[in-house]
């Protein structure tokens, strides 16, 4: 089995689009790999340097992640900052990144634009902790969304750079986990790109989100005055309302109201109305299970600890070796 790493951060809700995105392949990558999961607490800092409630941020990401399937029998999942070996580790590869490279990424371009009043160090080095995080447990592969090549491409430097430095093959070089066509993009309710947080609150269904709300964001979703020529093609904003349909509702309810908006007859309250209660029928079983495990604190202190025992296991074997590698001796 490969060792799979993936890294989440606390930094919001779930919402559809993680769960047909990511979480589904994380379900399956579990079941086929020897895969770490962990809660990207230092990362967060790098954009949220003081956030109200660091600890409810992360408990909420571990208790939407169990309640979609991760299952910590199958898989390692634990909070980064629980694995000091991770930041030696960092540190460690800090001392062999230029920071001219680091400033190129585009990444980090990205953060100085949208925050110029917060560049931090954590943000130009922001790669090479994404390198230890992967590393530290020799994984194989990292399943990373494309705005991360680029720094999937500077972890690949950094192994590659260590095992060169130091004549040695120890870091396999990770690759990306491809999920080829199992990857479903679920757009937004605001008619164009995708469901993101970053996008602003009403653009997403979120897992834990109430019917009440849910109904709300689904009639707000964006439309227009409604197709004036049969069977004419659905702009943008329509046709994701459709792509929603095709990921929580029955064929049936589909195939009725493409008819309608073929014949021009839609009413696209009617619609937005059906749409709502299919995606409450989807949700409501994770909305219960959510809600079920944020009560059970012993299970999740429970979840987090044998995740941490499982990760320092491998992590400090790792950190052992690198350390030897280097030339680290005790008198």
């Amino acid at each position: 089995m490969e060792i799979v790493v993936s890294g989440i951060r606390p930094t919001g809700n779930l919402h559809l689009g993680n769960y047909f995105g990511a979480i589904r392949n994380f379900l399956k990558m579990q079941e086929e790999n020897n895969c770490y999961f962990f809660i990207a607490d230092y990362h967060s800092l790098t954009t949220h340097p003081t956030p109200e409630d660091l600890h409810g941020n992360v408990k909420q990401v571990l208790v939407e992640y169990l309640a979609v399937g991760l299952d910590p029998e199958k898989a390692t999942i634990y909070i980064q900052s629980d694995i000091p070996e991770v930041t030696e580790l960092y540190l460690l590869l800090n001392m062999n990144a230029y920071v001219g490279e680091l400033e190129r990424c585009t990444s980090f371009k990205e953060k100085v634009r949208k925050q110029p009043n917060n560049i931090n160090s954590g943000l130009l080095t922001y790669p090479t902790l994404m390198a230890a995080d992967v590393i530290i447990h020799k994984a194989a592969k990292v399943p990373v969304g494309k705005d991360q090549e680029q720094n999937l491409e500077m972890m690949r430097t950094f192994a590659k750079r260590f095992n060169r430095m130091y004549e040695t093959e120890f870091f396999p070089i990770p690759v990306a986990y491809n999920f080829g066509g199992d990857l479903v993009k679920i757009p937004g309710l605001d008619g164009s790109g995708k469901m993101g947080k970053s996008e602003g609150q009403g653009n997403a269904i979120f897992l834990a989100d109430d019917p009440k709300d849910i109904r709300k964001k689904v009639m707000r979703a964006v439309t227009d005055s409604g197709p004036t020529e049969m069977n004419q093609t659905k702009p943008e904003a329509i046709e994701n309302l459709f792509s929603l349909m095709k990921v929580v509702s029955t064929e049936d309810t589909i195939t009725h109201f493409n008819n309608l908006y073929n014949k021009c007859e839609i009413r696209y309250g009617d619609l937005k109305k059906q749409l709502a209660e299919d995606i409450i029928n989807f949700t409501s079983p994770l909305r219960e299970r959510i809600l079920e495990l944020s009560q059970d604190n012993e299970y999740l202190k429970k979840v987090a600890a044998i995740g941490a025992e499982k990760a320092r296991e491998s992590a400090s074997k790792t950190i052992k070796e690198v350390r030897e590698i280097i030339g680290f001796r005790k008198f």
